[in-house]
């Protein structure tokens, strides 16, 4: 009944985040798009920066952009704050129950760092907590003043987290802690500078004051960090499903990488539109930047058996799969947490055990993400012998199980 009732938290809660954070991240892409397709020239109303006619729905939309404010509020205002505020807080509730509920499994690795679940869950909290004040101290201060120097800065510092983590975590919790440290710091934007500042604004309109454009200015930059970090936060989202990328022992490169090649596709969407030439350099060398990638991580293969080694029974094999990975691999998981097989992969039986030979290969062998965490202490002999059985075939020795 527990695995039963985690397994439906862990459901319910991942639907909530990715249902608000679609409609966070839809409305920060639909802003950005606006501002770019705005018509700045030709006959304005006063105090307007730019105007635009849409089309959506079968209605037609005209939309004004003051460049403050306009001179009287309007009764309706509307805000967009808690896309944001609920897709963090449905965030960490996942990031709880998926990673600090589960530490054991999912956030340590004891090759990379021996540490309890109450040390690495306190580790995981504090890398939020610092990461927003790191970040927001860099903008606050005379390097804020600087664009394109801050982005550097703040990007050679995600790398230096990714890293970081990479040298206390297992991979897939380093990934996922580098994405909640930037989620952080994005609704942390829109909680403590967005929307303040819009609150200000509207705070001097109703007392008669002008509005102080600086707050304005101050939003804007950091909604369009956010704009910018949307597509890493979303890889991240998704990578615990590639252990190709976290479960590599350049796992904080392969983020690097894949965060520098998605700001600059970003980017250039963002400016494709815009008067002055767009550069089609930035996505092809986002694009280049892929390619590289995944040359650079194409798994090597089972590498020739050695000559004159005996072929491995597949007893043994059977043996090491039913001792490391059938507790949780089986039509009927005894492990704690797992009501029914991970991703419905079983390896209860022979014949299942041959049809994930590849699986077992790239996740036991490769790159040694399962068991998760190392739980059920898999020895490096074991995973030798594992890789030998590979390397030979996989199949051929198959008459020396007593149970097919």
């Amino acid at each position: 009944m527990e695995a039963h009732l985690y397994e439906w938290a862990n459901l319910l809660i991942r639907w909530l985040h990715i249902t608000v954070g679609i409609a966070w991240i839809g409305a920060s892409f639909y802003f950005n798009w606006l501002e770019n397709h705005l018509q700045r020239e030709g006959h304005k109303p006063p105090g307007v920066a730019g105007t635009l006619w849409a089309i959506h729905g079968g209605g037609f939309y005209y939309l004004q952009k003051y460049q403050v404010a306009p001179e009287q509020l309007p009764e309706r205002l509307h805000w967009f704050k808690w896309e944001a505020y609920y897709t963090w807080m449905s965030g960490f509730l996942l990031l709880f129950v998926v990673y600090y509920l589960n530490a054991g499994t999912n956030l340590i690795d004891p090759s990379v760092a021996e540490l309890s679940p109450l040390a690495a869950s306190l580790i995981g909290i504090s890398v939020l907590i610092l990461s927003w004040l790191v970040y927001d101290g860099l903008c606050r201060s005379p390097l804020g003043r600087r664009p394109a120097l801050l982005a550097a800065v703040g990007f050679i510092l995600l790398v230096a987290l990714a890293w970081g983590l990479s040298q206390i975590f297992s991979g897939r919790g380093a990934y996922i802690h580098v994405g909640a440290a930037i989620g952080t710091c994005m609704v942390a934007n829109v909680f403590f500078v967005i929307i303040p500042g819009q609150r200000a604004m509207v705070d001097a309109m109703t007392a008669g004051r002008e509005p102080d454009a600086a707050r304005g200015l101050a939003g804007a930059q950091r909604s369009r960090h956010n704009n910018y970090l949307t597509l890493p936060v979303l890889f991240i989202m998704i990578s615990n499903h590639f252990p190709g990328t976290y479960g590599s022992h350049w796992n904080w490169l392969i983020l690097a990488t894949l965060m520098a090649t998605s700001i600059l596709i970003r980017h250039y969407f963002n400016i494709r539109h815009l008067p002055r030439p767009a550069k089609i350099a930035l996505p092809l060398a986002g694009a280049a930047g892929l390619v590289v990638l995944i040359i650079f991580t194409t798994p090597a293969g089972p590498a020739p058996a050695e000559a004159g080694l005996p072929p491995v029974p597949f007893s043994q094999v059977e043996s090491i799969v039913q001792e490391r990975c059938a507790g949780c691999h089986a039509a009927r998981p005894d492990f704690a947490g797992f009501a029914t097989p991970p991703k419905g992969v079983r390896l209860d039986t022979p014949a299942q055990i041959r049809a994930h030979k590849t699986q077992i290969g790239q996740l036991a062998v490769t790159t040694s993400v399962m068991p998760p965490g190392n739980i059920t202490r898999i020895t490096d002999d074991e995973r030798a012998l594992l890789a030998r059985w590979l390397q030979q075939g996989a199949e051929h020795n198959s008459e020396n199980s007593q149970t097919e």
